[in-house]
């Protein structure tokens, strides 16, 4: 396969995509692209409206950069028509979602938080992205008084209706009740109880519901449900489960059970099936790249390759599947077949600053979060050229 890499660098910023499950690319076809910058001598980030080559059509200041800035900007997302841009401005422990009109500059702010809105627009669903990290994501260090919401008050966190015609972001599916529908509730309630007997009265599983994932066509998502981003000092099981719905919440099921091993979960370019890292049906203790329904039906491998990377499918050839991996001194965007299952191209790329890559979300490293461009002929990266992270197109020849 060959391609070529485009950088696409802003003079003193340090750039990021919002998510790889997010189109950075506007949806009026004008090829301008969202992105996330940092100056790094202020620590202040703010999102970039780019050009097709990467020049600075627009910027608006977002708020000081926090942990997750480094790996996810601040899910800058498009409306459907073009004329808004959705993103997160204040902390993990505080924030508040703004809705910005590009012609007039006009904001209007929610509390709550943004993990990307539906190519259909209006209304969104919403979780506290910070729960992640108070839990000790990024940084390996549990941080309960940071969190959004206390963790044990599943009653108050949970799925969010998020939208600003009347603006609002108001609890429509909690992690309590998400609990109880659970199929192995029991056996989670028993868990729970025994943490609590462990670690006190006020304690218990620190459960949440997180990472909201819409499929291309807004018409369901999918989220996770569990706690598996929890420092393993708590003495917790590993608790990851895949969920979906309709945009509605009327058809809510659980489709994957990842306590074992997966990760990165996403939707494929026909918005019924996903796309990740998952346990081999013949050994579930080892992991490849899976495939699902959306009703949880027709579970499958799609190939060996186990890096646990960032996978997605090309929009106009459904048989070319991308993901990502760590690579000595580096890291790679690698080309798979799905007929084959056989990778059939890898590109390296610049991925953290130093002789190893540093743990954490910092300004040392960054994913790359391949995600594709509509026509499917080319794909937007990050990439760790030097100190400033620059986005870069690598175009299929």
């Amino acid at each position: 396969m060959k391609t070529s890499i485009h950088p696409l660098p802003v003079p003193d910023r340090w750039c990021v995509l919002g998510y790889y499950t997010l189109n950075p690319y506007a949806p009026d076809g004008s090829d301008r692209l969202l992105a996330a910058g940092v100056d790094l001598a202020t620590q202040q980030v703010e999102v970039l409206v780019l050009s097709s080559q990467g020049r600075v059509l627009d910027r608006f200041p977002g708020s000081p950069v926090f942990p997750s800035v480094w790996h996810t900007g601040l899910w800058q997302s498009w409306s459907p028509d073009a004329k808004y841009v959705y993103f997160q401005r204040g902390s993990l422990e505080k924030m508040t979602i703004v809705r910005r009109e590009l012609s007039s500059g006009l904001e209007q702010v929610v509390e709550g938080d943004l993990e990307g809105m539906p190519a259909t627009g209006e209304p969104g669903v919403s979780c506290y992205h910070g729960m992640l990290y108070a839990a000790g994501y990024g940084d390996g260090i549990y941080k309960p008084h940071e969190s959004p919401v206390p963790f044990q008050a599943r009653e108050q966190h949970g799925l969010s209706l998020l939208r600003f015609d009347p603006p609002e972001c108001r609890l429509q599916l909690s992690t309590a009740e998400i609990l109880d529908m659970h199929p192995d509730r029991d056996r989670l309630k028993a868990a729970d109880r025994e943490v609590r007997d462990r670690l006190g009265a006020s304690e218990g599983l620190t459960l949440m519901t997180y990472c909201v994932r819409w499929n291309p066509q807004g018409t369901r998502f999918l989220f996770y449900f569990g706690n598996h981003s929890v420092v393993k000092e708590r003495g917790e099981p590993r608790l990851a489960y895949v969920f979906t719905s309709d945009r509605n919440l009327k058809d809510v099921r659980m489709v994957l059970d990842l306590c074992r091993t997966g990760v990165h979960w996403g939707w494929q370019a026909d918005g019924d099936h996903l796309i990740g890292y998952g346990p081999r049906l013949d050994d579930p203790s080892l992991r490849c790249l899976a495939e699902v329904a959306y009703d949880g039906s027709g579970y499958r491998k799609l190939s060996d390759h186990q890096s646990g990377g960032h996978p997605t499918v090309c929009p106009t050839d459904h048989d070319l599947l991308v993901t990502d991996e760590g690579a000595p001194g580096g890291g790679a965007v690698v080309f798979i077949s799905r007929r084959s299952g056989l990778e059939i191209g890898k590109v390296k790329l610049p991925k953290f600053i130093g002789e190893t890559e540093p743990p954490g979300r910092n300004e040392l490293r960054i994913c790359h979060h391949p995600v594709f461009h509509p026509s499917g002929r080319k794909l937007l990266v990050n990439t760790m050229p030097g100190p400033m992270s620059t986005l870069a197109e690598i175009t299929l020849d």
